[in-house]
């Protein structure tokens, strides 16, 4: 007798789903491995994520695919509950972003983390200091946006990084 392991399906995010996206990233925020999102910035966000949900329909991971330049998107806010951990969840998740991101014309992704393993299995590699043009640099600077600082390796948003490390992948 073969046990069939439970499957799941990975599509985007609802409103509806807003809370229990919470739910999920709230103990990854206690550990201080996820930067935390107030309720408002996940709804304003929502159309940015997909979610992995199990066979009754309960949400067992997510991520989110945000863009910062036209062809650079940021992978933020990945995260699988414990009982799905290795079993494909956070792949499946990473592979709909990178779908995502090809659809809107990006050609590179770029994220924060301490999971450095997990995304270097996915292509991704530790950035150095990456030459960007003046211009584009001048432009990403007016941003408000806190992934953008990330990005530009700001000194702004250091103390909020520390032990994260910078990854991109060319898609």
């Amino acid at each position: 007798m073969t046990s069939e392991a439970p499957s799941f399906t990975v599509r985007p995010a609802r409103t509806s789903d807003v809370r229990q996206i919470q739910a999920l990233v709230e103990p990854l925020v206690q550990q201080r491995i996820l930067l935390g999102k107030d309720l408002v910035v996940l709804f304003e966000s929502i159309q940015e994520f997909r979610v992995a949900v199990d066979e009754s329909g309960a949400i067992i991971g997510c991520g989110a695919l945000h863009v910062l330049w036209e062809d650079l998107g940021e992978v933020r806010t990945l995260a699988v509950a414990s009982a799905w951990l290795s079993r494909g969840v956070g792949h499946a998740i990473l592979e709909s972003l990178e779908a995502q991101a090809r659809e809107l014309g990006l050609s590179r992704l770029f994220c924060l983390t301490f999971e450095v393993e997990f995304f270097g299995r996915h292509g991704f590699e530790p950035m150095g200091e990456q030459p960007i043009d003046p211009h584009i640099y001048t432009e990403l600077l007016r941003s408000t946006d806190e992934g953008v600082a990330e990005f530009l390796d700001l000194s702004r948003v250091k103390p909020n990084t520390l032990g994260n490390t910078r990854m991109l992948k060319t898609l």
